[in-house]
């Protein structure tokens, strides 16, 4: 499946290392397109893997994690307007 993850870390009580933490947990397995923006192909066992540690590394009470669903990376429309932070380039 093709994924956007979207994560907001709070800064109360050591939001910083938790967004240092969450930002390199999450390109463990996907691309990192924005600040807070994760984009890539990954099976439900990944995911499944991927959130187990992103839970721990998060406060459910005060952070969130918003992941947009689609089979497959061409039934999703993307247009950058401005600079592309981290341009993902296909190649064999």
């Amino acid at each position: 499946m093709y994924i956007i993850l979207v994560y907001d870390i709070a800064s109360v009580n050591r939001g910083d290392k938790r967004v240092g933490k969450m930002l390199k947990h999450c390109r463990k397995y996907l691309n990192w397109i924005q600040n807070s923006v994760f984009e890539g192909e990954i099976t439900d066992v990944k995911l499944k893997e991927m959130l187990y540690v992103a839970r721990k590394i998060m406060d459910e009470k005060t952070d969130s994690i918003i992941i947009f669903k689609s089979r497959d990376e061409r039934w999703l429309d993307k247009e950058v307007i401005g600079v592309e932070r981290m341009k993902i380039d296909n190649f064999l």
